[in-house]
């Protein structure tokens, strides 16, 4: 570490589950705490990513979400970025991973994109996040949760104007390939993601699977770049017996499969979030540790 690049469409890996859901049945609220609770409870935010590490998860991500300063300013944190990162990556280090991505979300800033204003400020806030990281060890950037292209080039350009380490990129897209904005495309993101010099090109859904292997096919066919899927598990409901089109992971085992039909539409990196604790992360480690990519359009 850092050396995740040496991997690339090569050897299958997954990415740890969020620690949300393991921290709010502790009694934290994940809305307001999250990255609180890293600087003054990083025990248990280790514990929850912990489990993860044990359930075999190769890359671990930090619980920096919102390291923007417009999004730690709601919680009077705006002056202590940089503690937020370097308390997440030491609880993360701690666990000695293979690899470590330090995951930025949105800033949450309204954005007009035909506003030189609107759209340095926006950029700004990335570019300080990534400022924050600045010396700091770590295998890669993860931009997750982008709703649109708009905000995900600003993060991008924002993130290149001070670092050339790797980024991840994802945006979150149904079923019909259109992003959680309602307005745009995951063609579009995936262009952005592409000519911004993204390093792996990802995406979240809840879609049911043969919609979401049809999106991992989509990121694959869009260029060279390594594919992450991440798959949103539903709130968890007992009475749920099996597969639905509103909760298609209902259960870990229910990964297993996803997993392997992900990797054979090219998928090299996997993950569970929304509700997912760790053990949809060992199902996912199941259906693909130790096995190749299959990417028959790109040279390892």
């Amino acid at each position: 570490m850092p050396d995740i690049d040496l991997r690339f469409h090569r050897d299958m890996l997954v990415l740890s589950a969020p620690v949300a859901a393991v921290l709010q049945r502790q009694g934290f609220d994940i809305d307001r705490d999250l990255e609180y609770a890293t600087l003054v409870e990083p025990e248990a935010v280790r514990d929850a990513l912990r489990l993860n590490k044990v359930a075999g998860a190769q890359c671990l991500v930090t619980s920096t979400a919102g390291i923007t300063a417009a999004r730690l300013a709601h919680h009077g944190l705006e002056e202590r970025a940089q503690e937020v990162v370097k308390a997440g990556l030491d609880i993360a280090c701690q666990l000695k991973p293979q690899h470590v991505l330090v995951e930025v979300g949105p800033c949450g800033l309204p954005l007009d994109p035909s506003s030189k204003t609107s759209l340095n400020e926006n950029r700004g806030q990335y570019a300080d996040a990534a400022r924050a990281c600045a010396g700091a060890s770590f295998d890669a950037f993860f931009l997750n949760g982008f709703a649109n292209p708009s905000d995900l080039k600003c993060a991008l350009m924002g993130v290149r104007q001070v670092s050339d380490a790797l980024v991840f990129a994802s945006v979150d897209v149904d079923a019909g390939g259109v992003l959680s904005d309602g307005r745009h495309t995951f063609a579009e993101a995936l262009e952005v993601m592409v000519d911004f010099e993204a390093s792996v090109a990802g995406f979240a859904t809840r879609a049911p699977l043969e919609a979401a292997t049809n999106l991992a096919r989509q990121a694959c066919a869009a260029g060279s770049l390594p594919v992450l899927a991440q798959l949103i598990v539903g709130a968890h409901d007992p009475k749920q017996g099996g597969v639905t089109e509103s909760n298609p992971y209902f259960c870990p085992d229910v990964l297993v499969a996803a997993g392997a039909q992900l990797r054979g539409a090219g998928v090299q990196f996997l993950r569970a979030c929304g509700a997912a604790t760790p053990a949809y992360t060992g199902a996912l480690v199941a259906a693909s540790e130790g096995f190749d990519v299959v990417r028959s359009d790109v040279e390892a």
